[in-house]
């Protein structure tokens, strides 16, 4: 049975934007370890799975794609959140 994970796109710890974050992926679960190549060392595998991205405007498309392609996926959900608003004069108090 094929795996996968849904999941919202997170900022980049270099993007101070909202580019690209409306963006949900589907992800397949590795079927298989890593292992390095005897000849170069490399790291690999043999699950090309890995490889495939897949891109949707909502959650909801992910998951019609999931079960239209009888893949068992689970939704990781994004936590909301927290501003703190505050004034720069509240740096002097």
């Amino acid at each position: 049975m094929t795996e996968a994970r849904i999941y919202k796109r997170p900022k980049t710890a270099m993007q101070s934007g909202k580019a690209l974050t409306d963006q949900w992926v589907l992800d397949f679960v590795p079927a298989e370890a890593k292992r390095p190549d005897p000849l170069m060392g490399w790291a690999g595998s043999g699950d090309t799975r890995q490889q495939v991205q897949l891109k949707f405007a909502s959650c909801e498309a992910a998951q019609a794609y999931a079960e239209k392609h009888g893949i068992t996926a689970r939704v990781h959900t994004v936590p909301p959140k927290k501003l703190k608003i505050q004034a720069y004069a509240d740096n002097f108090r």
